[in-house]
């Protein structure tokens, strides 16, 4: 009886990974390496499981591409101009997915790119590697970049 219990813990156990690596909740930094995205449950259930935070700026650039400090940041690309004076820091750029087919991927949901000031379909997966592949798309166009984990 005891060996039936310890084998049933072994195989418990052994097809647990890491937490971290199990989740694309955390905080990861974008193929581009100018900003970190959090990723967590949307505080608005309405808006999904999933959402995600700019939390940190890296080397932000003004209008006149000279630095920022990154609280001073703002969305000045966006293409509607009552948003071009919010603050990017703190945005929320990614909402509205659903649970993907697979473990640790959503779909269905949205991604604003600060960079153009537009709005693209998106899904997230987390690879094998411990990479998450952010797709965007607009119709059949669309591109996948990969986001390494900071913490």
């Amino acid at each position: 009886m005891n060996r039936a219990f310890v084998a049933a813990g072994f195989l418990l156990l052994s097809s647990v990974a890491p937490a971290g690596a199990q989740s694309v909740m955390g905080v990861w930094l974008t193929e581009a390496r100018t900003a970190q995205v959090q990723l967590a449950p949307c505080p608005d259930a309405a808006s999904g499981p999933l959402c995600g935070t700019i939390v940190k700026l890296i080397n932000p650039k003004g209008a006149d591409g000279q630095p920022v400090a990154p609280e001073a940041a703002v969305d000045r690309r966006n293409s509607d101009p009552a948003l071009r004076g919010r603050k990017i820091l703190g945005m929320i750029l990614l909402y509205g997915f659903k649970k993907g087919s697979e473990p640790n991927s959503f779909e269905g949901g949205t991604i604003y790119s600060v960079e153009e000031g537009k709005t693209y379909s998106a899904a997230v997966s987390l690879q094998a590697d411990g990479t998450l592949h952010m797709r965007g798309s607009s119709g059949i166009f669309g591109k996948t970049q990969v986001w390494t984990r900071v913490q």
